[in-house]
């Protein structure tokens, strides 16, 4: 049954003040009323009445890097973020956008890296470090800014990670193994160009005395 519009006014005033001469007062937060007044039944405090958001213990602490032990986390309010024209993929697109990203941080004072792991990266990558100390990581591989962000990082994860890596000595077996194959390998490379040779050879006109 299809109600009027007069009808529905009252429908919902009698919801809302809890009857005819109902009090609406039942609606507001006794507890908030002196911050914001009204709030409504919906309203987080009610749906979540043990929920303190203004409390930050709960707030979760990011992990710390010791030794070569490395997170993964990288705090952005530590490095610098800067955009600019691409010359990757991406068609007029790259020429209109700033897709390109250039991340860089001062590797020396980046005290959320350990002294060992800040070490190791100077030693392994000085070409990507500028004069000023800066490791430098940059990344227009795709279209999107923010895929190209995500790009960085996964870039300055693999680096940190690659410099925990400590390189294994090969066994005695495996270096035999391997210089075995490379005399192969040669003999084998030098059997083809005598069988070329002698191709060729036959290919030539007979000389008559």
């Amino acid at each position: 049954m299809l109600l009027g519009p007069r009808r529905c006014c009252v429908l919902l005033m009698n919801y809302y003040t809890g009857g005819v001469g109902g009090n609406i007062t039942r609606h507001v937060s006794t507890t908030n009323t002196n911050k914001g007044g009204y709030k409504s039944c919906l309203s987080l405090d009610k749906i979540y009445p043990n929920n303190n958001n203004n409390n930050n213990d709960n707030i979760p602490q990011p992990p710390k890097n010791e030794g070569l032990n490395f997170s993964g986390y990288i705090p952005m309010d530590k490095v610098e973020v800067k955009y600019s024209r691409s010359s990757g993929p991406g068609g007029q697109n790259v020429n209109k956008v700033n897709t390109k990203v250039d991340l860089r941080f001062h590797l020396h004072s980046a005290d959320w890296l350990s002294p060992q792991l800040r070490e190791k990266l100077a030693e392994k990558y000085k070409g990507s470090i500028t004069g000023e100390g800066y490791l430098v990581v940059r990344s227009d591989r795709t279209r999107s800014q923010q895929l190209n962000l995500a790009d960085t990082l996964d870039k300055l994860r693999h680096m940190v990670h690659n410099t925990t890596i400590t390189p294994t000595q090969p066994s005695y077996e495996a270096v035999e193994r391997n210089r075995r194959r490379h005399e192969a390998a040669v003999r084998e490379r030098l059997r083809q160009k005598r069988e070329h040779s002698l191709t060729k050879q036959g290919r030539k006109e007979p000389e008559y005395i």
